[in-house]
């Protein structure tokens, strides 16, 4: 059983039991999450839907490792250094839902 999920503008393929990181959910820790599938399937291929939901929990929320962001323009005395850690959630992908 599996589902295609969005989130945070990323697609994500999922299933039960996963543990994955998206970007960051206005919800607390150990709050149960309900996010819309874009596509689910069952055991077989003739249980496939458009319809359907994930139920996951938000396990943790964390920041990414810091991305430095460094411009510099040759033959002129310019350089800029800048850096970035974005935030994320921690979700586990407790069951998906057919409909």
């Amino acid at each position: 059983m599996y589902a295609i999920i969005k989130t945070g503008g990323k697609q994500y393929w999922v299933t039960p039991g996963e543990v994955l990181q998206v970007e960051k959910l206005n919800a607390k820790v150990g709050e149960d999450v309900e996010i819309k599938a874009l596509w689910s399937s069952g055991e077989n291929e003739s249980s496939a839907s458009n319809k359907g939901k994930v139920i996951a929990t938000v396990v943790r929320h964390i920041k990414s490792p810091k991305v430095i962001v460094f411009k510099r323009r040759p033959k002129k005395a310019y350089e800029k250094s800048k850096g970035h850690r974005q935030v994320l959630t921690e979700i586990k992908v407790k069951d998906i839902q057919l409909s």
